[in-house]
Order: C-alpha cells, then structure tokens, then sequence
C-alpha cells in the first residue's frame, strides 16, 4: 500500500464505543493509514455513500437495527458503489459464510478480532485482492481488443495486399523511367507512403498493447511509434 495515502474506511456500526474501538486499534496500526468515517445505520451509510464513494473499504456490523447487512450490501449493490464490504459479526456461522460469499462481500471477522492485527491485515488482504482482480480483469479487456483489432488488421490486409502491391509496383516502375524530372519527387513521395502503410499494417498485426496517444481534442489514436 502506498504510505503516503490513508486506507479510507467506511465503519456501519449501531454501537459507539465498539465503533471507538476500531477507530483506535485502526489508527495505532503502521506503517499503513487508516481514516475511519462512522455511520451508525444502513441508511445514513447508503446516504454517504450516494455523496461520496472514495472508501477503500466498507466495515459493517451485520446485526444493525432495521436493516442487517446483508440487505444493506445489497443495497449499495444497486446503488452501483463497488466498494469492498467485510462483515463484522458476534460469531463464526457457517450459513452466513455461505451467504455473504454469495452476494460477493469480501470477507468477514469476528467482532473478538478486532483489536488483533486479524483486522488491518484482513483490511488489506481484501484492498489487495480486489486490485489485483482489477488489473486482471483490465488484461483481459486490453487482450480481447487486441484480439478484434488485429482479426480486423488481418480482414482488411486480405482487402488491400494485391491493390497495394499493384501500385507500389506500378511506382516502383515510374520511378525508374524518371531519373531527373520534377515528376520522380512525386511519384516518390507516393512510394514512400505506400512503404509507410505497409510497415502499420505490420505493426498492427503484431501489436502486443492497445496503448493509444493524443491525436486530435478528445480523439486517441493507437500508438504504433514502436
């Protein structure tokens, strides 16, 4: 984690002194930072959440009055907020295992934990799970662009191979029959181009990254300066 930045916390817990409790053991922990933000139920949570979604993590007691926290995550969950939940609870339950690993929440503690390094360290663990699953899932984006990119590089290369070879032939003659006019700079320039398509179509064929550069205002252009 990076030291220079705090691990943003979002507590959900009815009982103050508890709430006090994880805040303290939280902030005693190093080298990492902890900022913890308290909200005593689900609906004043799910309004901060509606405000403000920079939390690292989401800290919840599953015994809340009015909702529990299983109605609560799915509540964040349609709210769209895509930040890690990880319960906290009295004891270990098997069905509430079952139940939490359904609806996706990272992970869950014992309330006993908490003022053992279980809690930062299960904090972390699921920060750390959470962007590695990004990164991956990141890769396969990157891979099935490249993937449609170079199926079309190939679709149009199949298009244009026996065209352009034409014309590069065709110059190449012209060019020949020119030795000295004003007409050989041209018909170079277009030699030169047709060269300069072809070494793309080849950079785009083999082309590991989809990397792409400013061109023109909000337009990217794919970076074959490689």
């Amino acid at each position: 984690m990076d030291e220079q930045h705090p691990i943003n916390v979002l507590l959900i817990e009815d009982n103050r002194d508890f709430a006090n409790l994880v805040e303290l053991f939280l902030r005693k922990h190093e080298p990492e930072r902890f900022t913890v933000l308290w909200k005593e139920n689900g609906q004043a949570a799910l309004a901060e959440l509606g405000a403000n979604t920079a939390f690292d993590v989401i800290l919840m007691d599953y015994f809340l009055p009015g909702q529990n926290g299983l109605e609560i995550t799915r509540a964040i969950q349609q709210m769209g907020v895509s930040v890690p939940v990880i319960f906290l609870t009295v004891n270990k339950d098997f069905d509430l295992a079952v139940e939490v690993m359904k609806l996706g929440v990272e992970d869950y503690l014992v309330k006993e934990e908490v003022s053992t390094p279980v809690l930062p360290k299960t904090i972390l663990n699921v920060i750390e799970r959470r962007r590695l699953r990004a990164q991956l899932t990141a890769l396969e984006i990157t891979q099935k662009r490249l993937e449609a990119i170079q199926e079309m590089v190939l679709k149009i290369t199949q298009e244009i191979r026996l065209p352009l070879d034409r014309m590069r032939s065709g110059v190449d003659a012209l060019v020949d029959s020119h030795d000295s006019d004003h007409l050989r700079t041209y018909l170079v320039i277009i030699r030169d181009n047709l060269l300069r398509i072809d070494k793309k179509i080849s950079q785009l064929k083999e082309m590991k990254t989809d990397k792409t550069v400013p061109y023109i205002r909000d337009i990217r252009m794919l970076d074959l300066s490689e």
